[in-house]
């Protein structure tokens, strides 16, 4: 039995996981409906992704091929335009990296590498990638991981008190098996979720801002191809992004409602 200082603390702390998670059920994402945990109101995360950018482009080298750049913005403000969130301040900036990536950042931030271009090969290419990172930005997915990750650390305190009293080995094994829970059973699963629920309502941002739904399948499938190209996949239970099959299967699964809502655009 803990100690009753220890036992009073462990209360205080399991008292204070209820309340944040209590906070936390009242948010839903927009599109979906799903239910999310976030403890950081906007304006504070929206603060957070501009220091991020601004150490990123201070850290990356910027592209200066103008043709791309000039397809960036005019694809990025398309986008944006059929989009309406709180302390938006929208950048889009293309990073010289071979790496086939890109990535958002709260409060409008985002950096497309130069290695993803030979897989968009196309306006409507690039227009699946910055519609699936622009809808990263509108579901708060980055708050919502901040406030995963506070949630798991208080877990991580209680926990920490409530074994205050036994041996050094029980506490490493358990924190060690928390740590392990925590991360695959929630962490990765709730990121594999945010992804697919990117490339979801990516897909009708950019239908509704007049680009062809069906080209994100071609996309996904180059992107595929390029994943098994490098070798390098771990099993979708160990990783924070879904396996590129189950996207493409999803992709095809919403794209009547997102070919009405192009069809829609384009009247």
């Amino acid at each position: 039995m803990a100690p009753p200082r220890e036992t009073s603390r462990w209360r205080r702390l399991l008292a204070v996981s209820g309340v944040l998670l209590t906070v936390a059920g009242c948010a839903t994402a927009p599109e979906t409906g799903r239910r999310q945990v976030l403890l950081i109101d906007s304006a504070q995360e929206a603060q957070l992704g501009l220091q991020s950018f601004q150490k990123i482009k201070r850290d990356t080298p910027v592209s200066r091929d103008r043709q791309a750049n000039a397809q960036l913005q005019s694809v990025g403000r398309r986008i944006a335009s059929v989009v309406n969130i709180p302390h938006a301040d929208w950048e889009f900036v293309l990073f010289e990296s071979d790496e086939p990536n890109a990535f958002a950042l709260p409060g409008g931030k985002i950096g497309v590498n130069t290695g993803i271009l030979a897989i968009t090969q196309t306006e409507a290419g690039l227009a699946t990638v910055i519609a699936h990172e622009i809808a990263h930005v509108t579901a708060r997915h980055g708050a919502e991981r901040m406030s995963q990750d506070m949630l798991v650390q208080v877990g991580g305190t209680a926990l920490t008190a409530a074994l205050g009293s036994q041996s050094s080995v029980t506490r490493d094994l358990a924190m060690q098996a928390y740590g392990i829970g925590t991360e695959v059973g929630v962490m990765l699963p709730y990121s594999r979720t945010q992804e697919l629920e990117a490339d979801r309502v990516g897909l009708l941002y950019m239908a509704r801002a007049g680009f062809d739904p069906t080209e994100a399948v071609g996309f996904w499938e180059r992107f595929q191809a390029e994943n098994r190209g490098t070798g390098t996949r771990n099993p979708e239970f160990l990783s924070t992004h879904p396996l590129d099959d189950a996207r493409i299967a999803q992709i095809q699964r919403f794209l009547p409602q997102a070919i009405a809502e192009y069809e829609a655009a384009r009247r």
